[in-house]
């Protein structure tokens, strides 16, 4: 299997539909988180709104680099979290997500395959490869963090 198309479905599987690594995905984790839930705050936690606005914050910054070929997202604006305060914003946000999940992986699905030994934009960023698994690492660790608060707020 080429790299490319290995890389999009890993990423389709944490995102979309998998059940491999983690047995669950963003999707399904997603699907029945009332806004109310999505914006409801634990401690020092992040809410699940935040981290959902997180993950798309680079998936969409991504995708419009992969499209420009200019990389303009920061961290500093990772969680800039749009105020929630309906469920009309929560259904936005979640729509977004899983629109941009899709589009990403297919954007990687579409790399050539030499591109993945290349530098990421700029060689201090390491390579392409590098990065996507990076990406796909930094959604399971997130999407830990969803199950988990998912699972205090409903007990």
């Amino acid at each position: 299997m080429e790299r490319q198309l290995f890389l999009a479905n890993r990423l389709r599987e944490v995102l979309l539909n998998g059940h491999w690594i983690a047995n669950t995905n963003y999707q399904e984790q997603l699907y029945d988180i009332s806004w109310e839930q999505a914006t409801f705050k634990i401690s020092t936690l992040n809410t699940i709104a935040a981290l959902t606005y997180h993950i798309n914050y680079y998936l969409k910054g991504l995708i419009a680099t992969f499209e420009t070929g200019k990389l303009e997202i920061s961290d500093k604006y990772s969680f800039d979290l749009p105020d929630i305060t309906e469920k009309d914003d929560w259904d936005k946000l979640r729509s977004d997500f899983l629109i941009n999940a899709a589009l990403f992986a297919d954007k990687v699905e579409q790399l050539d395959t030499e591109i993945f030994d290349q530098p990421f934009f700029d060689e201090k960023y390491g390579s392409y490869l590098r990065n996507i698994e990076g990406i796909i690492e930094h959604c399971y660790y997130h999407l830990g963090q969803i199950v988990l608060i998912k699972k205090m707020i409903n007990q």
